[in-house]
C-alpha cells in the first residue's frame, strides 16, 4: 500500500528555534523533503539561494502572486514570503514528505487549502529565553529585535489552530518529538482507511 505524502507545517515565534530543529531532522530523514520559500528580503551571512530561500525580486514575486503560482504568501515585517505550490503538490504526489517551515500568518493560509497538513507549533521555554536567542543571534537590528519579540505573545495566542506542540527547551528531545509526531499521523487511519479497506477487499 503506498502512502500518500505528508505536508508537515512548523512554525512558531522568530527565536524559537524551529529552523534548528528542522535542520536536525533533516539530517537522516530521507524521505522528507525542505520547501524552499521564495522571500524578497536580503539573505542573512552564509544563507543560500535556492537552498534556504528563493531570493528574489518584489516584481518577480508579484508576478508570481498574479499567476497564482504560491500555496501561500504573505508579507512578514515588510518582506513578501511564500512557498511555490507546483514544487509542494509534485513531492506529495510522489509519496514523499515535505517540510514546510513558515511563518504563523502562511501556515494558516496553507491550512485553509490543504487541511490534511500536520501543523506543529515551536514554543521557547520562557519569553526570557527566546528574547535572549534573537539578541544572540545577532542578525537583527535592536528596532526588530523590539517588533519580534512584542509579537511573540501574539503568535502563541493562536497556538489552537495548530495540531501539536513542542516546547524547545531541549534539541534532541525536540527533534525527537517532532520525529514521533511524523510517525503517528503517517499511520493515521482516518488519512488511509479506504486504501486498507480497498487492499484486503482485493485479496478476497
Amino acid at each position: 500500500m503506498k502512502k500518500e505524502g505528508l505536508l508537515i507545517v512548523v512554525s512558531g515565534p522568530s527565536g524559537a528555534g524551529k529552523g534548528t530543529i528542522c535542520k536536525e531532522l533533516l539530517n537522516d530523514a530521507h524521505n522528507i523533503k525542505l520547501s524552499v520559500s521564495a522571500t524578497t528580503r536580503k539573505a542573512r551571512e552564509g544563507e543560500v539561494d535556492g537552498v534556504n530561500y528563493f531570493f528574489i525580486s518584489k516584481e518577480k514575486f508579484e508576478d508570481m502572486i498574479e499567476k497564482e503560482e504560491f500555496l501561500e504568501y504573505a508579507n512578514v515585517y515588510g518582506n513578501f514570503y511564500g512557498t511555490p505550490k507546483k514544487a509542494v503538490l509534485d513531492t506529495l504526489s510522489q509519496g514523499k514528505d515535505v517540510l514546510l517551515e513558515i511563518d504563523i500568518q502562511g501556515a494558516m493560509k496553507v491550512k485553509e487549502k490543504y487541511p490534511k497538513g500536520v501543523f506543529i507549533f515551536i514554543l521557547p521555554p520562557s519569553l526570557k529565553e527566546l528574547k535572549e536567542r534573537i539578541v544572540k543571534r545577532g542578525t537583527e537590528t535592536e528596532e526588530d529585535i523590539i517588533k519580534r519579540f512584542s509579537s511573540a505573545l501574539s503568535e502563541i495566542e493562536k497556538i489552537d489552530n495548530y495540531d501539536y506542540f513542542i516546547i524547545n527547551e531541549d534539541l534532541q528531545r525536540a527533534v525527537y518529538e517532532l520525529r514521533s509526531i511524523i510517525t503517528s499521523e503517517k499511520n493515521r487511519v482516518s488519512r488511509y482507511k479506504e486504501q486498507i479497506i480497498k487492499k484486503f477487499k482485493e485479496e478476497l
